[in-house]
């Protein structure tokens, strides 16, 4: 087993290929980084996300459609890792990390992310170590090896593509904006934030970009609350760092979180941002800018908070954009990773030893 030069790892996505969230996010970039640095990456994930991932990087396509259970995508699993002889197992989420426990792990070094609040991590207790991306995860999980490392992001000025100048949607000249931006799915309740918007009674504009199974609820609700005018579900946005240049502030009204992404994204493009008590964002907000819940009320009190003063909103959150570029940044991210699968490995190669 290598602890000092380049390692193999094995990096397990076990979500059946349906779709690409933050989970699925976080392990593409995490993949090109690793193998950036050196390190031999292969991605064992269902084959739908193949075109994600390109060389270096190796891609196993696998059955992961199949319930963790099955004796057929077990095997394959098993066969594929046998084949890889990685010296770390990284699982994402908590079907990988059930599927990894179940494996015998033949001297290497495992490893979990938990992405997401759960009301059970019991699938990581068999693993080495476990990676929680919120300090709430970390306190929660009672792993006996648990290490908190941020979800980070490349920082806006050194992405290869420059998103500066090109939007997919017009920006709306109005003020304030505020800028809610995610998967178009229950989770995210933006059919709360609807209502708190047309509560507050706000002037400006609220806009939602993304797409999902929810919006014909959505564009229902604005229709039947009278606020065409006012709320804009404009769909899909691939140049979003205009849209948090411009916004007066991001907001999140999720009911969980494992560690928003699009927190990160507005911090590091100076953009405020204010959210419910979402997992993660305590340590970056200051207190006034979080919700006391996410009821409909709680939230429109966010919002009215939010515009009585947006002059200031900048000034108070100038700490937040400091951590962000420090601490929330993809090489951040990737050096506390690997340091973590040293200290696994060699952990792992103590107990192996003779």
């Amino acid at each position: 087993m290598n602890n000092r030069g380049p390692l193999t790892i094995a990096l397990v996505i076990a979500t059946p290929g349906t779709g690409w969230g933050g989970m699925e996010k976080h392990t593409a970039d995490l993949a090109e980084a690793l193998a950036a640095r050196g390190h031999a990456i292969h991605v064992l994930a269902h084959s739908a996300y193949s075109e994600r991932f390109s060389k270096p990087v190796l891609f196993h396509p696998l059955p992961f459609q199949l319930g963790r259970r099955n004796l057929w995508l077990r095997h394959r699993l098993q066969r594929t890792l046998r084949s890889i002889q990685p010296d770390i197992a990284h699982a994402q989420g908590n079907k990988a990390a059930s599927l990894i426990s179940a494996m015998p792990h033949n001297g290497r070094a495992t490893v979990g992310t938990v992405h997401g609040t759960k009301s059970s991590h019991k699938a990581f207790n068999k693993l080495n170590g476990l990676i929680g991306v919120s300090r709430e995860i970390i306190d929660s999980a009672r792993h006996p090896n648990a290490r908190l490392i941020y979800n980070g992001l490349e920082p806006w000025q050194e992405k290869r593509s420059n998103p500066a100048q090109a939007t997919d949607i017009p920006i709306p000249e109005e003020r304030p904006l505020l800028l809610a931006a995610g998967r178009l799915e229950p989770v995210k309740q933006f059919d709360r934030l609807v209502r708190a918007w047309a509560r507050t009674g706000s002037a400006g504009k609220l806009v939602i970009l993304g797409d999902g199974s929810q919006r014909p609820k959505l564009d229902a609700l604005v229709r039947e609350l009278g606020a065409e005018d006012q709320i804009l579900l404009p769909g899909h946005e691939s140049g979003i760092l205009p849209w948090l240049k411009a916004a007066t502030a991001c907001v999140i009204s999720s009911n969980r979180e494992g560690f928003p992404y699009i927190m990160v994204e507005a911090l590091m493009a100076g953009c405020p941002v204010v959210s419910t008590p979402v997992s993660g964002v305590s340590d970056f907000l200051p207190p006034g800018c979080i919700s006391a819940s996410d009821d409909v009320d709680d939230i429109a009190e966010l919002i009215r908070r939010t515009l009585a003063d947006t002059s200031s909103l900048a000034d108070l959150q100038s700490e937040s954009f400091r951590q962000a570029r420090t601490q929330l940044t993809l090489a951040t991210m990737v050096a506390k990773t690997e340091a973590f699968y040293r200290d696994l490995i060699a952990s792992a190669s103590t107990k192996h030893s003779p």
